[in-house]
């Protein structure tokens, strides 16, 4: 019993820390991930959808959080105007089912 109630906090615990929640910096220099945003979906690494609820993203979902606290965040982003600069291309979505890595 002790195994089991200490295998889901390390779960619980785990799944809090791969969340997408994510901070915007101003600094190139300063993110984890250099973001760009086209308007075509085929272009995208990954479909985003922005929630307005924390508990909403979740491992690799595509569901985002913008927080307003960088030590809050998962992801530290910085939005380029450049694919050729980006780490990850993203399409935003309306839709929270269509959201995720393609």
């Amino acid at each position: 019993m002790k195994t089991f109630i200490i295998s889901i906090v390390l779960l619980a615990i785990s799944s809090a820390l791969t969340a997408q929640k994510v901070f915007v910096t101003t600094w190139k220099s300063e993110a984890d991930k250099v973001v760009y945003v086209s308007d075509w979906k085929s272009d995208a690494d990954m479909v985003v959808y922005v929630s307005e609820w924390k508990s909403d993203a979740t491992k690799d979902s595509g569901v985002w959080y913008f927080t307003e606290w960088k030590s809050e965040a998962d992801w530290v982003i910085y939005f380029t105007e450049w694919k050729s600069e980006a780490n990850i291309v993203i399409y935003y979505t309306e839709w929270k089912s269509e959201a995720g890595w393609k």
